[in-house]
């Protein structure tokens, strides 16, 4: 099947896959991993889509990434219409051209050409494809991780296509992430008139000190691999806007971004420490999102370093900044994971837009990483 990467990619970005929802982009991938030998596995759960697919045997390198993309806002925002692909100046615009469907038309390309030049390529090539990564992430990549566990089968390679360069294609690659969790705390008062505190109990007079001290938590001091434990408010609220009324409960939610030195149950404890330890009134919520996870220096990051390298004359910086990715859960079953993808700066934003060069720059990085590890 001959397709230029462009013509995937805009393929790709014409379906309106809001996550969960896939619409069809998976089907696209699957007809052409299968026409070139891949043995492909849908795992489908509920409004998700999903699927393992593979070829050859042995030491296993995974391309990852998903088709689900955030919601474009308004269309009347953007330059072009973002689900109707449009390429201006060199540059091809559209809702997931950088995030990430760019990357996996730039992985499908290049795994097409690789096998045609080397059908019987050593180890195994794969494909883990989720539609729920930008929402939930709880029917996907972890849902086929847990399915491969359960049959003792693992990844020892990992590719994750999420766009990890700042300005130019490969000068930084993810070598890992930090773990996320959120707080939903709510600080219970009594409502009352405003013009008679005494008989109330203002949960926000009393709350902002709370929260205060809350922020000035010192988790860690990082590491070599990540910066500091962070802490930020995401949401505060209290009342309905009526300016007579002392409210009854103040909502806060934290978000805690936590490097390797420190546990979810550490963050948690600190927490919960100062909350009784000042006699508050309260009830609070944890959302766990992931771990940190980190791979060191080893085959994989050499071999996508070298292969950089090879293109842009300069080596990348490994980096752990950033949000979550669903490397989180691939390096659950011990596989050395890298993100490698395409710029960032118009990911979800109106009129995202990735370089043509570009992605025919980030194929061929992919291709010459398969060269070096699977022949």
């Amino acid at each position: 099947m001959i397709c230029s990467i462009t013509e995937l990619a805009q393929k790709l970005i014409s379906i309106p896959s809001i996550s969960p929802k896939d619409l069809g982009c998976q089907n696209i991938i699957i007809k052409r991993l299968r026409a070139i030998g891949f043995t492909v596995k849908e795992i489908n759960i509920n409004d998700t889509k999903n699927f393992w697919a593979f070829r050859g045997t042995g030491k296993t390198l995974t391309f990852a990434g998903h088709t689900d993309v955030v919601s474009p806002g308004q269309n009347k925002d953007w330059h072009t219409h973002p689900f109707k692909p449009e390429i201006r100046n060199g540059f091809l615009f559209g809702r997931g051209s950088s995030d990430m469907k760019g990357a996996l038309a730039a992985m499908v390309i290049a795994c097409e050409r690789f096998i045609n030049q080397f059908p019987n390529h050593k180890g195994r090539l794969s494909f883990l494809v989720t539609s729920d990564e930008e929402s939930s992430a709880v029917n996907g990549t972890i849902k086929v991780v847990e399915y491969l566990m359960s049959r003792n089968d693992f990844i020892d390679y990992c590719l994750v296509g999420e766009p990890s360069s700042t300005s130019v294609v490969g000068d930084v690659i993810k070598n890992g992430r930090r773990g996320s969790i959120t707080a939903n705390l709510i600080i219970n008062g009594v409502q009352g008139h405003i013009a008679y505190p005494d008989l109330a109990d203002n949960p926000i007079h009393k709350g902002l000190p709370i929260i205060l001290k809350i922020l000035s938590i010192k988790f860690d001091n990082g590491n070599v691999f990540f910066s500091p434990t962070s802490i930020n408010i995401a949401n505060i609220h209290a009342g309905d806007g009526t300016s007579n009324i002392i409210p009854g409960s103040l909502f806060v939610q934290f978000n805690i971004r936590f490097s390797t030195e420190v546990s979810e149950k550490e963050i948690q404890t600190k927490i919960v420490n100062i909350l009784n330890k000042n006699n508050i009134n309260y009830s609070i919520e944890w959302l766990f999102s992931g771990k940190p996870f980190l791979t060191k220096e080893g085959l994989l990051i050499e071999t996508v370093m070298q292969s950089v390298f090879h293109f842009n004359k300069k080596q990348p910086i490994l980096s752990t900044s950033g949000g979550t990715s669903d490397g989180r859960f691939i390096s659950l079953m011990g596989s050395e994971v890298v993100e490698l993808g395409l710029v960032n700066n118009t990911i979800h934003k109106i009129n995202e837009c990735v370089k043509i060069s570009d992605l025919q720059l980030l194929s061929s990085m992919y291709e010459e990483i398969m060269k070096k590890l699977l022949i």
